[in-house]
């Protein structure tokens, strides 16, 4: 057998340059590093040596760093992915978020944290948690519960199984999500005598496994017999590439479709059966086909509590779940009736035993949305404070085909869902785990998968705060997008659910929040600072003018608008389960929680 004498760190990095994907790119396209104690000498030299075969990009923070790596995976439908590689300590730890982030999202990331000694010979070392109780332990094992695959690399030869099995989970489409190989820092400046087979380039093919007959069975019988279906298209449909399927399926059967924040643009949303987005964040059309059918049918959807209204949006007696998931775990839940397997050979196999059988209009609805958001996107005529809707209707009205609009947290991820019309493949959300601060990396990551697009990431003030130096990043590497921040002077949407529960305004707003100077930043300034063109505009016709000017600038473009933080879209939405006091000195508090107990009565809790 050829063996090649190489330390650890080099072989991995060798080993993940020429793991290929069907379409003969890298699967793992490169690798974002914050050097420091513990990756700097193994991790780090072995990169230096591959840097022009394998891309290392340098960012400001461990945790946008990773946001960054999501959000090209989930643009690239999960076929592609990055890797990410810290310091042993407070580096690592940075990442545990957003490994939750790519955890609930059910997306690839390739976590690489350095780790302590293996040798144990120079403990502590720095930056080495101690467990009185076990000597095992690390500050990497943080990781467990927010990865589907963990692993530490206390040996050089470990690499060889480790690497083939964190793939495996990468690219299996129900287990897919965050792997974390601790990599103790001695052991990646050791070497081995590897065998050179190791690095034969391979390929890794996504599957698609196919229903099982009897399932599948089940599944085409109750939507024979249903009379009211709707579908329900979540994540799982763009995962599958199945959004054609979709469309034909839906127009071929006559059936509705209603999309989850995930599942959002999987269908044009002027087409004819795209009855808009569902839930809490969903409009009036959408929820109302969803409470008068009598079988959900939920594609590649995990049935999250916003889709649901907290299980109390499907109201009709005789309603019955049939979900098809590529996880059984989805599949399963609620007492559906499952179907597990791909959502595009289901679509596939379903359509051709349903053959020319078609369900009846429901006339009105779509219409009735469409008026109703084209009314909170109009341009103000007074000169109040703009309302984020008539922002997004601002960008709406300057987007094009081309445009993808992003966020994750605050006002913007419900209002999107409810009024932004996206065109198949032109909405990304990360609301899986709803993490503020993933905005401007997510939207570098989300450039740099697709350098063609038109990338607008719209954030409140609050989110901008909490993550913006992969700003100075994305400068730096010429990755250009928009920014549009609306600046409410704190976090308007939770503000929004504290008075909507009977709570006070209480350290929310700024101004409202302990403070013995008043509040001024100057985002602008703050933003241009790092790199980026800035500008502040006070009105919706200074908006569009900005960005219209932003098309096809070569760095990003950040634009600030002051709003109003109180008014939300009134129509659409369904109830959502948010626990109220059930004890307070307070007459309004006594009453949202009256009320939140009579709600309680429609919500429906088998499982």
């Amino acid at each position: 057998m050829k063996t090649i004498r190489l330390t650890a760190a080099q072989a991995m990095v060798r080993w993940l340059s020429v793991q290929m994907t069907e379409d003969g790119a890298r699967f793992i396209e490169g690798i974002w590093a914050i050097f420091g104690h513990g990756n700097v000498a193994g991790i780090g030299e072995a990169l230096h040596g591959a840097k022009d075969t394998f891309p290392t990009w340098r960012g400001h923070n461990e945790q946008t760093m990773a946001h960054a790596a999501i959000a090209f995976a989930k643009a690239k439908k999960r076929r592609r992915a990055m890797a990410v590689t810290t310091s042993i300590g407070p580096g690592a730890l940075n990442v545990v978020t957003a490994a939750g982030v790519a955890f609930a999202n059910r997306l690839p990331l390739l976590i690489i944290p350095g780790d302590v000694f293996a040798n144990r010979a120079p403990d502590p070392v720095l930056q080495q948690l101690e467990d009185f109780n076990d000597g095992t332990v690390t500050a990497n094992d943080c990781f467990r519960p927010v990865t589907r695959y963990f692993d530490r690399i206390s040996r050089p030869e470990h690499i060889l199984t480790a690497l083939p099995r964190a793939f495996r989970v990468m690219t299996d489409p129900a287990d897919c999500g965050p792997v974390c190989l601790a990599f103790c820092q001695d052991v990646q400046a050791e070497a081995f005598d590897y065998p050179e087979s190791f690095f034969t380039p391979k390929v890794w093919k996504i599957r698609r496994p196919e229903a099982d007959a009897d399932e599948l069975a089940a599944a085409i019988a109750a939507i024979k017999a249903a009379q009211n279906p709707v579908i329900v298209a979540g994540g799982g449909v763009i995962y599958s590439g199945a959004e054609a399927d979709l469309a034909a399926f839906a127009s071929a059967h006559n059936i509705p479709v209603v999309e989850t924040q995930a599942g959002k643009s999987s269908l044009d949303f002027d087409h004819a059966l795209n009855f808009g987005p569902v839930g809490v964040t969903g409009s009036v059309s959408a929820n109302t086909v969803c409470e008068n059918a009598d079988l959900v049918i939920g594609l590649g959807t995990r049935f999250q509590d916003f889709t649901t209204g907290s299980w109390s949006l499907f109201k009709n007696p005789n309603r019955r779940i049939l979900s098809i998931n590529v996880a059984a775990y989805d599949s399963y839940k609620h007492g559906a009736i499952n179907l597990t397997s791909d959502a595009k050979i289901a679509l596939q196999a379903i359509g051709n035993e349903l053959g020319s059988q078609k369900w009846p209009n429901i006339p009105g609805l779509q219409a009735d949305w469409a008026a109703a958001t084209a009314a909170v996107k109009a341009a103000p005529t007074s000169n109040a404070l703009p309302t984020d809707m008539q922002v997004i209707g601002a960008v709406q009205r300057t987007a094009s085909k081309a445009t993808v609009v992003m966020s994750a947290a605050g006002t913007m991820p419900g209002e999107l869902h409810k009024i932004w019309d996206a065109p198949t493949g032109g909405y990304h959300m990360e609301y899986g785990f709803s993490c503020m601060g993933y905005e401007i990396a997510g939207a570098m990551g989300i450039k740099m998968a697709r350098p063609t697009a038109d990338v607008i990431c719209m954030l409140g003030d609050g989110s901008y705060m909490m993550a913006n130096s992969e700003l100075a990043t994305a400068v730096m590497m010429g990755v250009a997008f928009t920014v549009v921040i609306t600046d409410n002077r704190g976090y308007g949407c939770i503000n929004r659910l504290q008075k909507g529960t009977g709570g006070a305004g209480f350290n929310n707003l700024l101004d409202e929040s302990y403070h013995v100077n008043p509040s001024h930043i100057d985002f602008t300034a703050h933003a241009a600072s790092m790199g980026a063109n800035a500008v502040k505009v006070t009105t919706i016709a200074e908006l569009e003018a900005a960005l219209t000017a932003a098309k096809g600038a070569k760095i990003p473009q950040v634009i600030v608008i002051d709003t109003d933080p109180w008014p939300g879209t009134e129509t659409g939405g369904t109830w959502w389960d948010v626990g109220v006091p059930a004890v307070s000195t307070r007459a309004e508090v006594n009453q949202a929680r009256a009320n939140y107990e009579e709600k309680l009565k429609d919500q429906w809790l088998v499982d």
